[in-house]
């Protein structure tokens, strides 16, 4: 359980802060009641509050969102858009996206390499 005041991660059965010292409790994600850390639920409104909390992203630096988008983009379609990275951005167009899941795609691409997979995904959705 992560302290309040200086977010260290500390055993769910603490009571108090190894790090700081601050006093732990849970607080309900319903009524906002603060429980002890031990409590599975609420003790005002009775909601379940032993649900870990989801584990928030690390915000990525410009160099690892690169390296993620270059991943799954051919190489001089990455080029183009960095080329272009100020005439582009902020930029607002409506578009269609269409989401679709093809069995086996993943490991194709990833024997492919982004150059050759892109082109028969894309002959694909011409058919």
């Amino acid at each position: 359980m992560k302290c309040p005041k200086c977010r260290f991660e500390n055993p769910d059965t603490q009571k108090f802060c190894g790090e700081c010292g601050e006093r732990i409790e849970k607080a309900c994600p319903n009524c906002g009641n603060n429980n002890p850390p031990q409590y599975k639920f609420c003790g005002e409104c009775g909601c379940r509050i032993d649900i870990p909390s989801a584990v928030s992203p690390k915000d990525l630096s410009f160099d690892e969102k690169l390296a993620k988008i270059q991943k799954y983009l051919p190489k001089y379609l990455t080029e183009k858009i960095l080329s272009q990275k100020g005439r582009i951005e902020g930029e607002r167009k409506q578009v269609t996206v269409m989401f679709a899941d093809m069995e086996g795609f993943t490991s194709l691409s990833e024997k492919l390499g982004p150059e050759e997979a892109m082109p028969s995904w894309i002959r694909f959705m011409k058919s």
